[in-house]
């Protein structure tokens, strides 16, 4: 019987850097993955796949927004949408490579199959063929992600009632499409179908969308999404969802009675944990309703010896944060001191069109947080760089917001709206991450900024808040000049 010091049920991006940074400390490890190459959903089924069709989707944008003389975009209808995705394969293709190289790299032993785990120190794998093998282990960590909610299961069994991994297998565009659930996942692919000219409703029962998000921010989102065409239902439930005959529409019933008829339904309304068939059972661990685990501060389950990370211990379910959580995992458990604990400090993209990065307290945080809360806002066109792009809707909403306390002027947060937001919230981050005394909005001011860059748009952000200050203690003077320095 082989015996490792670590073996990962999963190999996604919490598994595999769990599995590498084991192994870079000289563990034994070896990772137990039952789909044919490994990545998980973010390689596999989500990030890679929905973000090469939303590079499709922008591109397809740009060319409708910034028009050409003598150059015409007409869309063939009839195309699949892995056609739209061409790139994907090749994306996929190095990512997994990438992965494999790793694992060869540090010597990491893979097994094929499914993995249950026997007691807390025993996985047993099943193979394709029925036969099976047991691990002899130290430690084991629970990687095995999340999947959408099960259609089949709600009664709802129809090629054109579709999830967010049979979204991108449809043989063709949508003529429309309704989106049920206005969370992260909802909202990112009625941006996408609408932008590819498919007319999308989008409904969410809460009374807000993305509720996590800075009030304005949300609120230029939203205005976008709707100047694409994109018609928001908020507060209203779904009663059922009739399946069509033939060429029918699908019909989305709502709990007030309203009918709304599309070619297409997305449901993106929750995901669970990929929990069935571990043997949980066996060492006395139980996920909650959603399949869904709890870990400590090391991500140790309640089971001493068992750990668990990345998307099947729920939020924030981020391929970042799953990666980290799997390090600072393997660093805990074999008692390492490289990395004790994750940053309380990270981003969240969310890759809408136009995107959203927001690092730190929303405005409406630090105010519950009994911060004295000012802030500082620019919009991105007022660098070179966003003028040279305004004629992109995303500029024309876009805007950097800063949010400090007073009088410290010490940054609390920031969010970013607009073209690159994912990409220019790190500068906040950085910033927040630095040691007290240089955690102020002057960071930004007397820094140096690439021109044309949109990335200016932080000094404007942060000049903006000085004024602010300014205003707020009567220094009409103060005001003046700083109105020159930006």
């Amino acid at each position: 019987m082989t015996r490792y010091d670590l073996v990962c049920i999963g190999c996604g991006p919490a598994g595999e850097k769990a599995a590498t940074q084991a192994a870079y400390f000289k563990r034994r490890v070896a990772v137990v993955e039952f789909e044919p190459r490994p990545g998980g959903a973010m390689i596999n089924t989500g990030t890679i796949p929905s973000k090469t069709l939303r590079e499709t989707a922008l591109l397809l944008s740009a060319f409708r927004r910034r028009t050409v003389p003598g150059i015409r975009l007409q869309i063939d209808r009839d195309v699949s949408i892995f056609s739209f995705m061409a790139r994907t394969l090749a994306v996929q293709q190095v990512e997994h490579d990438r992965v494999e190289s790793a694992i060869d790299r540090h010597t990491i032993d893979v097994h094929s199959g499914r993995g249950c785990i026997i007691d807390p120190h025993t996985v047993r794998i099943t193979h394709a063929d029925g036969s099976s093998v047991d691990l002899k282990t130290e430690h084991i960590l629970i990687a095995t992600g999340s999947r959408p909610t099960d259609l089949k299961a709600m009664g709802y069994d129809h090629p054109r009632i579709v999830d967010s991994d049979r979204l991108l297998q449809l043989p063709c565009l949508p003529e429309s499409l309704t989106v049920i659930g206005g969370g992260v996942i909802g909202c990112e692919y009625a941006c996408v179908f609408g932008e590819m000219g498919v007319k999308v409703t989008l409904i969410e029962p809460r009374d807000v969308v993305l509720g996590f998000l800075d009030e304005e921010i949300r609120s230029a989102l939203l205005r976008s999404m709707q100047d694409s065409n994109i018609t928001i239902e908020t507060g209203r439930g779904v009663d059922r969802i009739d399946s069509p005959a033939g060429d029918e529409d699908v019909c989305v019933v709502l709990k007030d009675g309203a009918e709304i008829r599309s070619s297409h339904v997305l449901y993106a309304a929750g995901r669970c944990g990929n929990t069935e068939g571990l043997g949980l059972e066996n060492i006395g661990v139980a996920p909650n309703s959603r399949g869904y685990l709890s870990v400590d501060e090391s991500y140790q389950t309640s089971c001493a010896g068992v750990y668990a990370a990345g998307d099947v211990i729920g939020f924030p379910a981020l391929a970042s944060t799953s990666m980290e959580q799997g390090r600072v995992a393997a660093c805990r458990m074999f008692g390492l001191d490289y990395k004790k604990a994750m940053s309380d400090i990270f981003p969240i993209g969310l890759y809408t069109i136009p995107p959203i990065g927001t690092v730190g307290l929303t405005e409406q945080q630090a105010r519950e947080a009994r911060y004295d809360v000012m802030v500082g806002k620019a919009p991105l066109a007022l660098t070179a760089r966003g003028r040279i792009l305004e004629a992109d809707n995303a500029i024309n909403v876009g805007f950097v917001k800063l949010v400090f306390e007073y009088p410290s002027r010490r940054l609390l947060g920031a969010q970013v709206i607009g073209d690159e937001a994912t990409e220019l919230i790190h500068i906040a981050q950085m910033v927040l991450g630095s040691h007290e005394s240089d955690r102020t909005i002057d960071r930004f001011v007397h820094n140096v900024f690439n021109y044309p860059t949109l990335s200016e748009t932080f000094r404007l952000a942060a000049v903006n808040g000085l004024q602010n200050i300014a205003m707020r203690e009567g220094r009409d003077d103060q005001i003046a000049e700083r109105a020159k320095v930006a």
